[in-house]
C-alpha cells in the first residue's frame, strides 16, 4: 500500500467525529466558565490549563479510552476534591466509553483506573455509604451500560454478517443447482438429438441404396448428407463425454415422454399421494424434447409436493392448446413457502421451461395448496 494512503487512513482514524468534538468543546466551555465565575476555584489559570486540556481530550475518548480516562480522573482528583465541577460529570462519559469501546481485560482495567482513584479521594474526607452508592450509579452503572451496548452491537453485526453469508451461500447454491440442472437437461437432450441424427443417417442411407446408376448426383448428395450426419453423431458422443459425470455411461433406455405419465402417477400414488389426472383439449404428438420437458416438469413438481407440501391430494392437468401445452399441478398442502416458490426444489422446472421459451406461474390454488402452471410452446403461432 502506498505511504500516502497509509498516512491518509491514519489521519482519518485520528480525527474525531463532529459529535465527539462538540461534546469535548462543551466540557471545555464549562471548565472555563467555572474558572471565571466559581469562587471555589483556587487558581483559574491552573484550572483552565489542567482541566481544560483533560476535557479537550474527550474528543478522542473513543480512540484512546484508557489514556483519556487517566487524564480525566487525574484532573478530577487533583482539582475537584469536593466533586463540584464538571470534571466529575465527564467521568460518567469516560466510564461509559470504557465499557463500550474496550474488551476484557482492558475493560476491567479501565474501570479500575476510574473507580479506584475516585474512591480513594472520597476516603480522604471519610468514605460514606452514599459515596459508594454514587460510585456505583455514576461510574459502574455507565460502564456496565456501555458494555451491554457493545455486546448488542457485536451481536447485531454478527447477525448481519451471518445473514449476508447465508444469502451468498444461497445464491451460490442456486447458481450451482441451476448449472447442475442445465447439465442434466443437456445430457437428456443429447439422447434425443443423437437418436434423431441416427434416424436421419439410417433413412438417408436407405434412400441412397434404392437409387440406381442414373441418379449418381443424388447418390453423391445423399452420401454427403449421411457423412455429415455421422460426423454430427460422433461430435454428440464427444459432447456427452464432456457432460457426463464420473463413471457415468450413456443411457440405453429411451427418454420418457407424456406417454409415460400413467406410470409416473402410479409411482406417486404408491407413495401415499392421491393424484387425479385430467386432460383438456385434443392431444397431439409433441416434439420429443417438449414431451420430455413436460414429463420432467410433472416429475419434479410431484416430487416437491411429496417432500415439502404435506399434501394428501393433487390434480395433474394437461391442457393442449393450438400453440401451447400447459402442464398444471395443484395440491391441498401447506401452501406457498420457500420450497414451492423460491427454493431449489423446482429449479429443473424453471430451467426446462426457460429452454423452450415458456412461462412458469406458481401461486396458491383453489385447493389451498400450491398451483404450478408451466406453459410450453409446441407449435408456431404463424
Amino acid at each position: 500500500m502506498p505511504a500516502a494512503s497509509v498516512g491518509q487512513r491514519a489521519a482519518r482514524w485520528l480525527v474525531p467525529s463532529w459529535i465527539d468534538i462538540s461534546i469535548a468543546a462543551a466540557f471545555v466551555v464549562l471548565t472555563v466558565a467555572e474558572a471565571l465565575f466559581s469562587s471555589s476555584v483556587r487558581s483559574p489559570l491552573i484550572h483552565v490549563t489542567v482541566s481544560g486540556i483533560a476535557m479537550a481530550t474527550l474528543a478522542w475518548r473513543r480512540r484512546f479510552p484508557i489514556a483519556v480516562a487517566v487524564l480525566v480522573i487525574g484532573s478530577d482528583v487533583t482539582l475537584n476534591p469536593q466533586n463540584e465541577f464538571s470534571t466529575l460529570l465527564s467521568l460518567v462519559l469516560v466510564a461509559y466509553t470504557i465499557g463500550s469501546e474496550t474488551v476484557p481485560p482492558r475493560r476491567y482495567f479501565g474501570l479500575a483506573i476510574v473507580l479506584v482513584p475516585f474512591l480513594v479521594a472520597m476516603s480522604v474526607e471519610g468514605l460514606e455509604p452514599s459515596d459508594v452508592a454514587a460510585a456505583l450509579v455514576f461510574l459502574v452503572g455507565p460502564w456496565a451500560v456501555g458494555g451491554a451496548v457493545q455486546q448488542r452491537a457485536v451481536r447485531a453485526t454478527e447477525a448481519v454478517e451471518r445473514a449476508d453469508r447465508l444469502e451468498r451461500e444461497q445464491e451460490q447454491a442456486a447458481v450451482l443447482a441451476a448449472e447442475q440442472e442445465r447439465t442434466r437437461i443437456a445430457r437428456e437432450l443429447h439422447d434425443i438429438v443423437s437418436h434423431s441424427i441416427s434416424v436421419v443417417t439410417i433413412q438417408t442411407q436407405a434412400v441412397r441404396r434404392r437409387l440406381g446408376p442414373e441418379h449418381a448426383q443424388e447418390v453423391a448428395d445423399l452420401a454427403a448428407v449421411e457423412a455429415t450426419a455421422r460426423d454430427a453423431l460422433t461430435e454428440m458422443r464427444r459432447l456427452f463425454g464432456v457432460l457426463r459425470g464420473r463413471d457415468e455411461t450413456a443411457s440405453l433406455s429411451p427418454q420418457p415422454g407424456l406417454d409415460d405419465v400413467g406410470r409416473l402417477l402410479d409411482q406417486v400414488r404408491a407413495s401415499g399421494l392421491a393424484v387425479r389426472h385430467e386432460t383438456e383439449g385434443e392431444s397431439y404428438d409433441l416434439p420429443a424434447g417438449v414431451g420430455l420437458a413436460a414429463y420432467r416438469i410433472l416429475q419434479e413438481a410431484l416430487t416437491n409436493t411429496l417432500r415439502h407440501s404435506g399434501a394428501t391430494e393433487a390434480i395433474v392437468m394437461l391442457k393442449y392448446g393450438a400453440t401451447r401445452l400447459d402442464v398444471v399441478i395443484e395440491d391441498n398442502g401447506l401452501g406457498m413457502n420457500e420450497s414451492s416458490s423460491g427454493g431449489h426444489g423446482l429449479v429443473g422446472v424453471k430451467e426446462r421451461v426457460a429452454l423452450y421459451g415458456g412461462e412458469v406461474d406458481i401461486s396458491t390454488g383453489a385447493m389451498g395448496g400450491v398451483r404450478l402452471c408451466a406453459s410450453l410452446p409446441v407449435r408456431d403461432s404463424g
